[in-house]
Order: structure tokens, then C-alpha cells, then sequence
């Protein structure tokens, strides 16, 4: 499955990019599974990836929870908790 990854706030800034297109194995199914393998990718990934619960993600551009499907998703983004103030 090709999907869209966009990266935000310090999450672009330690990948060194805005968004890439990668075709992702098939047997990750979830968000989590999404998760688990970027922090296998390289060791700035896992730097980034490993503490899963600061990176939030959206799934086309809906808030999406560890356990939500991504088997038909175009667009996955990563970015950090927003905070007011």
C-alpha cells in the first residue's frame, strides 16, 4: 500500500523532511504497527518514533488512536502534542 507521510513541528525538523510517499509492508494494519516500524527505519527514526505516545497521528486528516486501521489510508501525519498558552 502507497501512502502519503507527512511530518510537523520538531517531528520535520528531525527527519529533515515535510513529507515523503513510501510504500508500506503489507502487514502493518494499524496505527501502531505504522509507528513501531518508522522507529525501525534509521536511528534518527527511532529517535523520533520510540517514544510513541509524544507522536500524535492523523489518518486523511482525522485524529487517529493506536488501534485504528489503516488499510485504506492516503495520507498519514505525524506531529507532537499541541499546547496552548
Amino acid at each position: 500500500m502507497t501512502v502519503r507521510l507527512l511530518y510537523f513541528a520538531w517531528v520535520r525538523e528531525k527527519l529533515g523532511q515535510a513529507e515523503e510517499t513510501v510504500s508500506l509492508p503489507a502487514e502493518l494494519t494499524t496505527v501502531a504497527d505504522v509507528l513501531g516500524w518508522q522507529a525501525q527505519r534509521s536511528e534518527i527514526h527511532r529517535n523520533v518514533f520510540t517514544s510513541a505516545g509524544i507522536v500524535r497521528v492523523a489518518v486523511d486528516q482525522t485524529h487517529a488512536q493506536p488501534s485504528v486501521n489503516i488499510k485504506h489510508a492516503r495520507e498519514i501525519a505525524f506531529f507532537p502534542p499541541v499546547t496552548g498558552g
